[in-house]
Order: C-alpha cells, then structure tokens, then sequence
C-alpha cells in the first residue's frame, strides 16, 4: 500500500527520517512531502507518530486528465462505495499545477459530482458534503495533467496536537516547529532554551519529543476512524502501545521565556494542557536579561520579522542586541536563529555556521545556526 505524507517545504528529508525510523518501507522524499508503502497499521502509526507531517495521504487512483470530461469520467470509475456508504459525509480539496484545468475550486466541484453520482447511481442515495468536519476527507492532485486521487488518512492537520488552548497573535506551526527542533540536533540531555517562546511551541514540541509522547496522543480523532475498513482493535493496541513508551520529562532540561507576560502565560496553558505543564520552567524576562541555565546547550528563537509582528525600523536594533547577548551571555552555547527576513538576520553580526532554507507558510525562510565558543 503506497501513501504520501505531506510536510512543509524543506522538511523533507527530518520527515523522511521519522518514516524510517517508524519502520516504514521504500522511504522517498518528494517536493513538499515523501512516499512510503505499508499497511493500514504503518499509516495509522504515521497519524499517531509523524511530528512534522501535516497530512497522510493513500493514493487511489492516477489517470490523465487533459480535461474537465477526463477528469469527471476517471473519478466515476473509481468503486467509491466500497470506500464510503451513502450516509457518509466527505469533502474535496484540489491543487492544481501546470495543467488545462486551472480552477482549483471547480476542479474540487466536479470531483465531488463524480463520486456522489457514482454512489447516487449504486445506492440511489446521495451522500452529503462536510467542508469542516467530513467522514471521508479527499485529496485532488492535478499536475501536467496527470491526475491522483488520495484518501486523507489524518482528516484534519496533523499540526492540532490537541494542546492548544488559545494562540497568540502569530503562533508557529507545531509541525514545523517540531521540525525546527530535529533540525537543531539537540541531544535531548543537555538544556533547551527558546527566549522568545510565545504561546510555547518550540518547547512543547521539544517537551514531547524529550518524553517520547506521539504527537496525535492528545487528540487522537482521525479521518481514517470514520471509514468503513476502520480496525479498532489494531488502533486501541497503537494507542496502548504510545502510551506505555511515553518517558518523564526531567526537570530543568527544557526552559522557555518571553518579555510577553501574556504569552508566557498563554504557554504555560498550553503546557498544562499537554500534561507537562510542570516540566518546562517558564520565566516572563526579556532575552538580555535571560540567564543561561548551564555552561553549554541548544538555543532556539522564533524572533518577530516585520511579516505579522512589529516594525521593521524598530527590529534592526533588536535583532543587534540578539547577537550582542549570544556573545555576552551564551557563549558555549549552540544557538540558532529562524527569521524570514535576511536583512534583519545580517544585523545579529555573527556569521552563521549553517543556514537551511525552510518555509513559513508562503514567506521563504532560514534556520541559522551560531556557534558561540
């Protein structure tokens, strides 16, 4: 059985590697997410698992389509009553690239037309549409006019790891932030520090991955439980399974702080949320203040970049003091800074050891790493 588990662009390669280490086979990235094959067991296990998925797809079909009529006639063929029953609700999301079908919206439309006919003209019953919560949720991926329908095993984003109670104005992405954190290559024995955490995702994401907490235990309602293959039994031993290997996070090893009251507050609710509330040490300081933990360890900051937050003007000298209180007050220290602004980045004035090319949404980014002897 093939699947496709979507990631944001530049995360490839970590998303590759959790597969690998799930034991799933034929490991391959992709532009913006991997193949791999398995068993229901393997995609259940990814659900549950994967920290930077943002979808698990299973590809059903692959038919050219240089047409609106192509495109209706080869979803029609599909056996989409072995798949959903009338009384099912689904929903259709379409991408398109480089084809004769241009609108991604009557793309969408016309898909749904074939399979509710199909199941129409089967069961002489239509089932309905659920853009928000649907039974059955379908992937439409029009490239080259090359057609692929995929069943969305997730349902919803993998990102809702279920501890979020209420963001702040411009939250990171808990999957990306959990790549963030595999890309830093922290140990998971020497501290982690995020000075500028916000509502705590690069914590929390750090916290789970420390205690070996599966990122959809929290929350764990997938689309794939609402069909009609669904086993129970296997997905009650996966759930089992996760919650016997979950380790105690130890205290003083991962440290989040903001000069944001409310977001230090907003990140400690979230932490209780996720059960590891008490685990993090929270602190309300600005970062020049912030003292270091320990001799050596990882730091992460997530600092503003004039996109959502703050004025540009103003952020040159903040991003100046960044790299003033690396030297002054972190050397030992492996810190990385991830910013979508390069001109704000130069202004850290240290030269960066490495630099990763990731996106935050649609604004290209770097993950810059800063060695401070």
């Amino acid at each position: 059985m093939k699947f496709f588990a979507t990631t944001t662009k530049g995360l490839e390669d970590v998303l590759a590697a959790e597969l690998i280490a799930l034991g799933t086979r034929d490991v391959v990235p992709g532009n913006g997410g991997v193949n791999f094959s398995g068993t229901f067991k393997d995609g259940y296990k990814a659900c549950l698992w994967l920290r930077t998925a943002n979808r698990v797809l299973q590809p059903i079909a692959s038919f050219p389509c240089p047409s609106e009529e192509a495109l209706y006639e080869g979803v029609y063929a599909l056996n989409w009553d072995e798949l959903m029953t009338s009384q099912m609700t689904l929903a259709v999301g379409a991408k398109l690239r480089d084809s004769e079908i241009t609108h991604s919206h009557y793309a969408a439309l016309k898909t749904k037309d074939a399979i509710v006919d199909k199941i129409r003209d089967r069961t002489g019953q239509r089932p309905n549409v659920d853009a928000k919560d649907p039974d059955l949720r379908i992937n439409m991926h029009l490239a080259r006019n090359q057609c692929t329908i995929s069943l969305d095993l997730a349902g919803t984003g993998l990102h809702k790891r279920g501890y979020r109670r209420d963001p702040t104005i411009a939250p990171l992405k808990e999957t990306l932030a959990a790549g963030l954190v595999a890309l830093t290559g922290w140990d998971q024995a020497s501290p982690f520090v995020d000075p500028m955490c916000g509502s705590g995702s690069l914590p929390l994401e750090a916290a789970q991955l420390a205690s070996n907490h599966a990122a959809g235990l929290l929350s764990p309602d997938f689309g794939f439980q609402r069909w009609p293959d669904f086993n129970a039994a296997l997905w009650k031993n996966l759930l089992e399974e996760a919650e016997t290997t979950k380790r105690e996070l130890p205290a003083n090893l991962i440290f989040g702080s903001d000069r944001d009251k409310r977001s230090v507050d907003l990140a400690r609710r979230n932490a209780d949320s996720a059960g590891i509330g008490a685990k993090i040490r929270w602190s309300y300081n600005d970062f020049a203040k912030l003292e270091a933990p320990a001799s050596q360890g990882t730091l992460i900051c997530n600092p503003p970049y004039g996109e959502r937050l703050g004025n540009e003007e103003e952020l040159t000298a903040f991003y100046r003091k960044i790299g003033d209180t690396f030297k002054q007050n972190w050397k030992g220290w492996t810190a990385w800074v991830f910013t979508g602004n390069l001109a704000l980045a130069k202004q850290v004035g240290l030269k960066a050891s490495r630099r990763i090319v990731l996106y935050n949404g649609p604004i290209e980014c770097r993950l810059l790493k800063y060695e401070l002897y």
